[in-house]
């Protein structure tokens, strides 16, 4: 395991309700990207985002290599089918790591701004079972920040655990991101001093998005 890498994955809502937080949202998420680039150690990065379909944008690539994300609001929901394939992906693309150059953190950002309403592939529990047995098997850290809705009990019922789910109000998107970014910093530094890795937010940052 090489506790200098953290392997980071955003699933970021691009449905047609996120206009209205286009540009705030935008430049968040670019925020995050340009302030995970600074931290000491490596990362790599992949992004999906989706409206009633999913795309991967980015898969496993060096952070520094991520170039500026352009939001293109459209669709409707799928939540699970984007998840789904992400957790997926990232677990056959590090099965075929060897073992010391597997990262030792491993972190999924999952960003809603409303509830699912378009997946055909995976169901609800089929989420839930991926997330907790990554979580339990593997340590993997899923923080997920939701609008519009019961964030908690969403989270919950995808099987995040509650100090790692978060309510952001859309119009404080860039806020959401920029806590999102201290919280994934966090756990960054812990992982690499081999310290018990906290996934939670701060009451100020909670504060400061909702």
């Amino acid at each position: 395991m090489n506790r200098n890498l953290t392997d980071i994955t955003v699933v970021l809502d691009r449905s047609g309700s996120m206009q209205r937080c286009r540009a705030d949202a935008e430049g968040g998420i670019n925020s995050f990207i340009s302030d995970q680039k600074t931290k000491p150690g490596e990362c790599t990065f992949t992004m999906v985002e989706f409206d009633s379909t999913y795309r991967f944008v980015h898969k496993g690539v060096p952070i520094a290599n991520v170039p500026p994300y352009r939001l293109v609001p459209g669709g409707w929901t799928a939540l699970l089918d984007a998840v789904g394939r992400a957790i997926d992906e990232t677990g056959s693309r590090l099965d075929e790591m060897d073992d010391a150059s597997r990262p030792g953190l491993v972190v999924f950002v999952i960003v809603t701004d409303g509830e699912e309403n378009s997946s055909r592939e995976y169901t609800l529990q089929q989420i839930k079972q991926k997330i907790e047995h990554q979580q339990s098997a593997y340590n993997w850290q899923f923080t997920f920040l939701g609008a519009n809705q019961d964030a908690f009990l969403a989270g919950a019922s995808l099987g995040v655990r509650r100090d790692a789910v978060a309510q952001y109000d859309v119009l404080n998107a860039g806020r959401m991101f920029a806590a999102a970014s201290s919280n994934v910093s966090r756990m960054r530094s812990a992982a690499m001093l081999d310290m018990n890795v906290e996934n939670s937010y701060t009451a100020q940052e909670r504060t400061s998005m909702s």
